[in-house]
């Protein structure tokens, strides 16, 4: 098969996907689908060929890198007019709380429901049930002390809806510090 034909099957792979998808997916689905062995090479030809043709102007849409896979996003410039969309299609919000318990988790993780509770002070049951359902976190095994909590850390899907490849990417306290928002006199 030409690397074209082998290009548009990728691009389908990718555009068909709900989450990001890795290399290997792409190898095992277009192996079995073409019933012909697939290599890493020829996926990642047709993976830089579509990067380029979609990193043109005509295109509102790009092929980006992910958490370990790829996924088609909007480009910058169309985020608001997408945003508005989504907006108005959103009708499950994450509350206050929820929002509190995923930074917790995300910036601690693996975390167990009681240290997440004593730094929100306040039950998190609900909350921690939410994201489970969302799929924005994911339960992580269990921990070592007595009694084994359950263990939670962020989910994959966390990582593709904030666009991150590895945790490493979260904001850092000192990113989000500003001199206008401090109290008192600076240090000498």
């Amino acid at each position: 098969m030409p690397q074209s034909e082998l290009t548009k099957h990728i691009e389908a792979l990718i555009f068909s996907s709900v989450q990001s998808i890795s290399v290997q997916e792409i190898i095992l689905a277009l192996t079995a689908a073409l019933s012909k062995e697939v290599i890493e090479n020829q996926v990642f030809e047709g993976i830089d060929y579509l990067q380029k043709k979609y990193a043109d102007d005509d295109f509102a849409i790009e092929l980006v890198n992910l958490n370990n896979g790829y996924q088609f996003l909007t480009k910058k410039d169309y985020h608001e007019t997408v945003n508005q969309l989504q907006l108005h299609r959103s009708k499950k919000k994450l509350s206050q709380a929820a929002m509190e318990t995923l930074a917790i988790i995300a910036y601690r993780q693996p975390i167990t429901k009681l240290e997440i509770e004593q730094i929100r002070g306040v039950n998190s049951d609900y909350s921690v049930q939410r994201l489970l359902e969302k799929e924005l976190i994911s339960i992580n095994g269990k921990a070592e002390t007595p009694g084994r909590p359950i263990l939670y850390c962020t989910s994959s899907l966390f990582m593709d809806y904030f666009g991150l490849n590895n945790i490493t990417q979260l904001p850092q306290l000192k990113d989000l510090a500003k001199d206008e928002n401090t109290v008192g006199m600076p240090e000498e």
